[in-house]
């Protein structure tokens, strides 16, 4: 036990005393749903933190959490004499990833989270792992990216083509 604690106080350490090489981003990010929920949901949207550590030259890693929801389409029925309008449950996740950043120039990077969305939405859901490459455009304090996001969860993934922005601090 003394071994797993004096471990996890090095690593807390090291974290700390290297916290001057990294930066805080948030920001937020709009898509459009595809796949298997294309035709249940109309948008994508959310907040997204992230802390990340320089590694090596070019290439900075972290971890990334947030909110996003996929907001559900309405559908009108009529019978002739009735009309129902019925509305899906909005699906929120709490994404809890890595992610990781490489500049491939001085504007521009490749990058990527890898790491589980935990179900925070209304009605039933299902957490799942969440992965998202994405390809942007960054400056000093802020940087503007798409990319492509997938949670697969039990019976098919939720996914979307989504364009961001994040600002540096």
């Amino acid at each position: 036990m003394k071994k797993i604690t004096l471990s996890i106080i090095a690593v807390l350490a090291f974290g700390f005393a290297n916290a001057q090489d990294g930066h805080f981003k948030v920001g937020a990010h709009v898509g459009l749903p595809m796949g298997d929920i294309k035709d249940a949901y109309s948008v994508n949207l959310g907040v997204d933190v992230a802390y990340l550590w320089e590694v090596a030259d070019k290439f900075s890693a972290g971890a990334t959490t947030g909110y996003s929801t996929y907001l559900a389409k309405s559908y009108t029925f009529s019978d002739g004499i009735n009309t129902v309008k019925i509305k899906g449950d909005a699906a929120g996740y709490i994404p809890v990833a890595a992610t990781a950043q490489y500049s491939i120039s001085d504007n521009l990077f490749v990058g990527a989270d890898l790491g589980y969305a935990i179900y925070a939405g209304s009605g039933d859901g299902d957490g799942g792992v969440i992965y998202q490459p994405k390809f942007g455009y960054q400056a000093e304090k802020y940087e503007v990216y798409a990319g492509y996001k997938g949670i697969s969860v039990d019976g098919g993934t939720f996914s979307s083509i989504n364009v961001g922005f994040n600002y540096k601090f």
